[in-house]
């Protein structure tokens, strides 16, 4: 008979189990959503469209509104591909059922 049964050894004549290295999970590389300034779209449809499609306040969505007017843009959210692909997507259809000619982009964060 074979005392070999599966089981490894160590150096001082015991037992050691043998394991795999787990593998690391990578965290999803996540997006900036961004809403563009444009000359025709009112200020209150922006802030309507931040409090109904990212949940934020009505405060602070008037502030973020402020920033994409004075600036030209600002980030409203950070999300995986899917969830700031969908937002965009969200965005960008109330915009037009409204005729309003915001733009809302996303660009991989660094």
């Amino acid at each position: 008979m074979s005392d070999d049964d599966g089981d490894r050894f160590d150096d001082d004549g015991g037992t050691a189990l043998a394991t795999k290295p787990k593998p690391k999970t990578k965290r999803p590389p996540l997006y900036k959503v961004m809403l563009l300034n444009d000359d025709y779209t009112p200020m209150e449809f922006v802030v309507l469209v931040l409090e109904r499609f990212f949940g934020i306040g009505h405060a602070q969505a008037t502030e973020i509104m402020l920033t994409v007017h004075k600036k030209g843009l600002a980030v409203v959210g950070v999300f995986p591909f899917e969830i700031a692909e969908t937002k965009v997507s969200q965005v960008m259809d109330f915009a037009r059922r409204h005729q309003h000619p915001l733009q809302c982009t996303m660009e991989k964060e660094e």
